[in-house]
């Protein structure tokens, strides 16, 4: 295997680490300030609204850290990180439709949904510098 194809997997892993312990991160710290309930009780749905605006963030800021680290075609890489976080998207969908009781619908779908445009929009956002 490449040097390139390691940097581009090292990219897209990076980008998808990022956004995974920045959301999981900041779910802790919303339980541990009491703003969500203890774990494995019920939320409000406006605080699943909020879950769902910082991990949009988190998307983006994934989508970006992945087009700076890729090696060429910052924007595909981007998408690609985009196209992998749709399967757990996609899982936590199915599992939301098997288990109503852990939260509506909404969440999940609008979690597979926004995922691969957000990428996409970090990856237009990283605007590498050229030299004149």
């Amino acid at each position: 295997m490449t040097t390139s194809f390691w940097r581009s997997t090292g990219a897209v892993a990076a980008g998808f680490a990022a956004i995974v312990v920045l959301s999981l991160g900041t779910d802790q710290v919303l339980h541990v300030l009491r703003v969500y309930p203890p774990w494995g009780e019920p939320m409000a749905g406006g605080l699943f609204a909020v879950a769902t605006a910082y991990r949009i963030v988190y998307t983006v800021l994934g989508g970006y850290i992945t087009a700076r680290l890729a090696p060429h075609a910052p924007v595909r890489h981007a998408l690609i990180l985009g196209l992998v976080g749709l399967a757990p998207g996609l899982a936590g969908v199915m599992v939301a439709i098997a288990k109503p009781g852990l939260g509506p619908l909404w969440y999940p779908v609008a979690l597979a949904v926004t995922g691969l445009p957000c990428t996409w929009l970090g990856g237009v956002l990283y605007r590498p510098r050229v030299h004149q």
